[in-house]
């Protein structure tokens, strides 16, 4: 993986995340999905070891869960 990927939902605690770490890291430096709206990533992120969105998966793998915005279950 080339850049952290950042998975949400929308909601607005997920917005708020998102905002915050395009400020800290910088646009092009981080990939955003969507969840709410690519369902077909769903599965990408249950494979990285995303339980709740937002969360950002790091270039190394590991997944920093930000906040409480929605499980992935109930992404499905």
């Amino acid at each position: 993986m080339n850049k952290p990927k950042f998975y949400h939902a929308g909601c607005p605690v997920c917005v708020t995340a998102e905002k915050e770490l395009i400020a800290v890291i910088g646009a092009d430096k981080i990939e955003v999905i969507h969840l709410g709206e690519d369902k077909g990533k769903i599965a990408e992120a249950e494979h990285y070891g995303v339980k709740s969105v937002p969360a950002l998966v790091t270039t190394s793998g590991n997944v920093l869960h930000i906040n409480f915005g929605a499980g992935i279950d109930d992404l499905k």
